[in-house]
């Protein structure tokens, strides 16, 4: 075989230049998985970067989201389109994520579960911030961050905030659409009801794209993340299955029943609904 040439500008000397090693913190990063069973289990290891590895991609997401509320809180629908993209496909990775922890088996997790005590996914203050800022809200969800204050206002303050959802039906109240006075200034700490008037807004424009294109496309874009977070909610629920039968969660959940119980939780209903009440278009 023979030996590659390397070019002649590659930057070897780097003892006082940033390296990729730096700008990335991997020291700090790669020492973050500290494993706790004694023996440590081999398994451990996996469980940990999994779940870490989520976090990371609830961090861009919760980047994103933020970025495509203050779009809309400016009228300005088309740089959301590529942000709420973006988001899809960071779905897309958290979904496949699934199939590498399914890996581990009843066995194997048995051998180390113990160690995580009443640990549990079921804490994690961004995966609520993400769900909070979508607008699934449920303000007794606050009181297990209660002992991390920095979580626990940022958690309070987008409980309390207009959702993507409700930021979108403010949007299309200012073009003079007739999204019903109840959803505009509401107690938005309360999860949105499905409420019948709105979706003869969204038939109006599904049935009128060309003359609302840029919501008409932002209502497209919605959908996506509505299916990809159901389809994660799903194989959440069977890698649980898959791996503890239906044994109760560490945080104290039912586990696989309170997985399943939220399968059918709709972000955007209306949006949903719309696609029963829309008629054919005549040849």
């Amino acid at each position: 075989m023979s030996t590659p040439i390397l070019d002649q500008n590659l930057v070897t000397d780097l003892s006082e230049r940033l390296s990729y090693p730096g700008y990335l913190q991997l020291d700090t990063l790669l020492a973050a998985q500290k494993p706790l069973s004694d023996p440590q289990h081999h398994d451990e290891l996996l469980f940990i970067i999994q779940h870490q590895t989520t976090e990371l991609w609830f961090k861009l997401v919760l980047h994103e989201l933020t970025a495509a509320l203050d779009y809309i809180r400016r009228d300005d629908l088309e740089p959301t389109f590529k942000i709420l993209a973006r988001i899809k496909h960071i779905q897309a990775q958290l979904v496949s994520q699934w199939s590498v922890l399914a890996t581990l088996t009843p066995t194997e997790y048995c051998q180390f579960r113990y160690v995580l005590g009443p640990a549990s996914g079921f804490q994690s203050p961004q995966y609520r911030l993400v769900e909070f800022m979508l607008g699934n809200k449920d303000v007794r969800m606050t009181a297990v961050h209660r002992h991390r204050p920095d979580d626990y206002q940022r958690l309070t303050e987008a409980l309390a905030a207009p959702s993507l959802y409700d930021e979108f039906l403010r949007h299309l109240a200012r073009r003079g659409l007739p999204v019903p006075a109840e959803l505009l200034d509401r107690d938005f700490t309360q999860p949105h009801l499905r409420n019948a008037a709105l979706v003869d807004v969204f038939k109006l424009i599904y049935a009128n794209p060309r003359e609302h294109w840029d919501a008409y496309e932002m209502c497209e874009k919605l959908i996506d993340i509505d299916e990809h977070f159901q389809i994660w909610r799903f194989r959440h629920m069977k890698v649980v299955e898959r791996v503890i039968g239906m044994k109760r969660g560490t945080g104290g959940t039912s586990g696989v029943g309170y997985l399943r119980h939220m399968l059918d939780a709709q972000l955007f209903p209306e949006i949903w609904d719309v696609r029963t009440e829309l008629g054919e278009v005549g040849r």
